[in-house]
């Protein structure tokens, strides 16, 4: 079993498609990458997809099969990363990430606790999806991130923030009357949903209409936070996003908190345990005393 095998079975387990990897992720042939995916079950004796006329989806081995994959695939790159950093000791580079609107919160308040430092280091910034922040994390790419608490990556974790969900509409939409809107007029609005590649909040969001035994047929599916507002002013429906939403908001755009006891989702700062970044560990001991959540054991 060769690395190429790991990232050819990644890439068609993320796009759904043979077709789609081949061509948009992984540049070759479909027939090629069959053929290396049928070697890599041949290697594992055990079939990871069922393939159908509507793509490809993962068996119970193939599931099982993914979250060692990323590992191994994130641990290799991490240790590139890690050489490329040993090789140049006399440049200290601090990288930061951070889910896109946070940053206009949260680095402030990094660059505070790092402000004695400045000076001799290199801060870089650079804001995403959270599993693309999980996975930089864990690829050695990023040495502290502020996104969701995103599953499958060996990473620690400290909760900084718990952001209520509120409802996102048009600035004309009919429920702009309610200073709170009742989770149950949801359910005759076009609904924009968070799509499974922000799978944290999807969650949230999904156990939190379960339990106020709301139906929703979503009408549409984002990845973030800028597809929602977007797809919200043009269909003149609603989505359900965090509070700091707030920030990123366009005018055409409004907010209104849920009624009742709405529920949340936590904001962490991630970083992973294997990296022995000198300042990542000034900062994780600075921020202990500066940002009371770092003084909690980690997740």
């Amino acid at each position: 079993m060769e690395l190429r095998h790991l990232r050819y079975f990644v890439a068609v387990a993320e796009t759904g498609s043979l077709t789609v990897a081949a061509e948009q992720r992984l540049h070759t042939s479909q027939p090629s990458l069959s053929r290396q995916i049928r070697d890599l079950e041949d290697e594992v004796r055990a079939e990871l997809f069922v393939r159908s006329a509507r793509g490809v989806e993962l068996t119970a081995a193939g599931r099982a099969f993914l979250d060692h994959a990323r590992l191994a695939l994130a641990q290799v790159d991490a240790a590139t990363e890690a050489a490329r950093r040993a090789a140049e000791p006399a440049k200290q580079v601090f990288a930061l990430g951070f889910l896109t609107g946070e940053e206009m919160t949260w680095l402030p308040r990094v660059m505070r606790v790092l402000r004695d430092e400045l000076p001799n280091i290199d801060v870089t910034v650079s804001s995403g999806y959270s599993p693309d922040l999980a996975d930089a994390l864990a690829r050695g790419k990023l040495d502290l991130a502020f996104l969701r608490a995103e599953p499958g990556y060996d990473l620690d974790y400290r909760v900084v923030d718990h952001e209520k969900l509120m409802v996102l509409m048009p600035g004309d939409h009919r429920l702009t009357v309610n200073p709170a809107v009742n989770p149950a007029d949801l359910e005759r609005e076009t609904f924009v949903m968070a799509s499974n590649k922000a799978r944290v909040l999807h969650d949230v969001i999904v156990r939190y209409l379960d339990r106020c035994g709301v139906r929703i047929e979503p009408a549409h599916s984002v990845d973030n936070l800028a597809m929602a507002m977007s797809l919200v002013a043009s269909t003149g429906g609603v989505a359900l996003m965090p509070e700091y939403a707030n920030n990123l908001l366009p005018p055409s755009v409004v907010s209104r908190p849920l009624a009742g006891d709405a529920d949340g989702i936590d904001l962490v700062a991630g970083y992973s345990r294997t990296n022995r970044s000198g300042v990542l560990k000034l900062f994780l001991s600075r921020a202990a005393e500066a940002m009371p959540p770092f003084s909690a054991p980690p997740m």
